[in-house]
């Protein structure tokens, strides 16, 4: 990809153009960051008090018995949001589905292994894994060696 910037004081506001061959992945991935809001925080609660997430601190995201957690630095704290909401939220932030109950950063991956099963096991730089059940391997494995 070429990134040409050209700031003169001719222009009265900031516009952006994609020159593509066609639309692919990676145009609609730059759309939508470019229109997403990357100041956006989750709340989640620890015991009495409401904490703000930011979503480059969270390393995966899980659901467990009806509830939903964020782990962040093997803390789990509780959000009160569907899975599937936090995704819509977090999927700009290079997170992917994991699998049925978890959604991970793929900025936190320290390191990967293929398990028997075929399945993929995931370490995080905490220590931390998680397991990314078959169905989303491939996709995984691409946006890691694309570089998320």
């Amino acid at each position: 990809m070429k990134v040409n910037i050209d700031i003169d004081e001719k222009y009265d506001g900031t516009y952006i153009t994609i020159h593509a061959k066609e639309w692919s992945q990676e145009v609609e991935e730059l759309v939508k960051n470019l229109n997403n809001d990357h100041h956006k925080k989750i709340v989640g609660r620890e015991e009495d008090q409401s904490i703000l997430l930011s979503p480059n601190e969270i390393e995966y995201v899980y659901a467990q018995s009806r509830k939903v957690y964020a782990v962040i630095h093997k803390r789990s704290i509780e959000l009160n949001m569907k899975l599937y909401e936090v995704e819509e939220i977090l999927s700009s932030h290079h997170f992917n589905r994991f699998s049925k109950s978890v959604i991970g950063n793929l900025n936190h991956i320290k390191s990967f292994e293929l398990a028997f099963n075929g399945n993929l096991c995931v370490y995080f730089h905490s220590g931390g894994k998680e397991y990314v059940s078959r169905k989303y391997v491939n996709e995984i494995k691409q946006k890691l060696i694309m570089g998320g």
